[in-house]
């Protein structure tokens, strides 16, 4: 009962700051009007990346949840929990005065992009159906469906072989000891997770393929044009990993395969995931070079003065690679399973102004993991999680914000590195 207690206060305590989050006092009305937000997004809940005979598939007896959607692409949850999600950022612009309500959307006031995978495109659209009922916003997509488009897709558009070995050696360095330290430190959870789905009696193991995840034979794939990759064993405890949690969302319990769960074994679960993500995503030196593109659109963003309103929607690995280039720092998430960058979150800036100066707030949004299993219809009253982002070196002022301009000069620092990265190919290129 005590825990019970203290759960159940941790959840009040926690709807308290999120509502101190969305809705600003009379005094701070008083100083400041916003002008401006600016959303990048992470896709909401879908299905596994693979199908078929996926690896995942093949080291469990058991069989998955019956996916509503094929593989990679938007589940059907996801559409009616972005949707909700889209209707409570209504309400809070709305109450903020930004837009009116049952908006339509004059010249470049508001603008959604997306990438075009499906999974992020539909995100986008489902968004904006609550964001914007009365308006069939177009959603700004480049490529056919399913491509990367090359702004979001996390990629080294710049390579040399000194540049690499930093990439490499900062990958070395994220966890005393190197990568086989770190992912050693999650062993206790792999064997875990081992036990949820049966791994021993699995079609693999019967194969003699495999009994247990490994990850003594790991390497790192840093190449220009391509997103940076980890091979070796890990990558199927990735995968696994990443299932688990989704069905978690799906079934609506935190039971796996007849296993009850903590939300503490579930986030250590999540964290087997983030291993694999911060080694290759948040790096600093890598960070500058897949994150650049989506840091300068957002750079030229907050520096407009006729939008009023912007949606990004992409994947956990842009929200990382960004906050890894301009070195905020993410919050450790509450009532939540992912640590970091939950399914479905959202980088929020909120451009404010005191008629002299303009500031800006940052902040992570997202539904818990009850809001999630639940479709929960979220309002001021059962408002999403909002947790205050950091920015390392920069000082925010009494009410909580950072100037502009000092941001400005964060992201123009971070371009800076990138344009410093010789790039091999024109280097070599020969004069005209």
């Amino acid at each position: 009962m005590k825990r019970i207690l203290v759960i159940a206060t941790a959840a009040v305590m926690a709807v308290i700051s999120a509502q101190a989050q969305i809705k600003r006092s009379d005094a701070f009305h008083a100083k400041y009007e916003l002008k401006e937000v600016v959303v990048m997004s992470r896709h909401n809940i879908r299905s596994p990346l693979t199908s078929g005979g996926a690896a995942y598939k093949r080291v469990t007896p058991y069989e998955w949840f019956k996916w509503t959607s094929p593989s990679s692409q938007l589940s059907l949850r996801g559409g009616v929990n972005e949707t909700a999600m889209g209707q409570f950022f209504r309400q809070w612009v709305v109450s903020e005065g930004l837009l009116p309500d049952n908006y339509r959307p004059k010249d470049d006031e508001v603008l959604f992009y997306a990438n075009s995978r499906q999974r992020t495109f539909s995100t986008a659209k489902y968004f904006s159906a609550g964001f914007l009922p009365f308006a069939n916003v177009e959603i700004t997509h480049k490529l056919a469906e399913d491509k990367m488009d090359p702004v979001f897709k996390p990629q080294f558009t710049k390579m040399n072989d000194k540049y690499r070995q930093q990439v490499l050696d900062e990958i070395e360095a994220k966890y005393k000891g190197g990568p086989q330290v770190w992912m050693q430190s999650v062993q206790p959870t792999l064997t875990l997770m081992e036990q949820i789905i049966d791994m021993a009696h699995s079609p693999a193991a019967l194969e003699g393929d495999t009994l247990h995840f490994w990850y003594n034979d790991t390497q790192f794939k840093i190449e220009k044009d391509d997103e940076p990759r980890m091979t070796g064993g890990y990558t199927l405890a990735n995968s696994v990993a990443d299932a688990l949690v989704l069905q978690c969302y799906e079934n609506e319990s935190m039971t796996a395969f007849g296993h009850e769960l903590s939300t503490e074994q579930w986030r250590d679960i999540c964290k087997v995931k983030e291993v694999y993500d911060a080694l290759l995503f948040t790096t600093h030196a890598a960070a500058i070079n897949i994150a650049y593109p989506l840091v300068s659109r957002i750079r030229e963003e907050l520096n407009r003065n006729d939008r009023k309103f912007m949606f990004l929607c992409g994947h956990d690995s842009n929200l990382a690679s960004i906050g890894a280039a301009l070195r905020f720092n993410y919050p450790e998430t509450e009532n939540a399973l992912e640590v970091h960058t939950p399914i479905g979150s959202k980088l929020v800036f909120e451009k404010w102004s005191d008629g002299n100066e303009t500031y800006v707030a940052i902040n992570l949004v997202y539904a818990s993991v009850s809001q999630l299993q639940n479709r929960t219809l979220l309002s001021f009253d059962v408002p999403p999680m909002v947790r205050p982002v950091s920015i390392e070196g920069l000082t925010p002022n009494a009410d909580g914000l950072y100037r502009l301009s000092d941001l400005d000069a964060r992201i123009a620092e971070a371009m800076a590195e990138y344009d410093a990265i010789e790039d091999a190919s024109t280097a070599l290129a020969p004069a005209a």
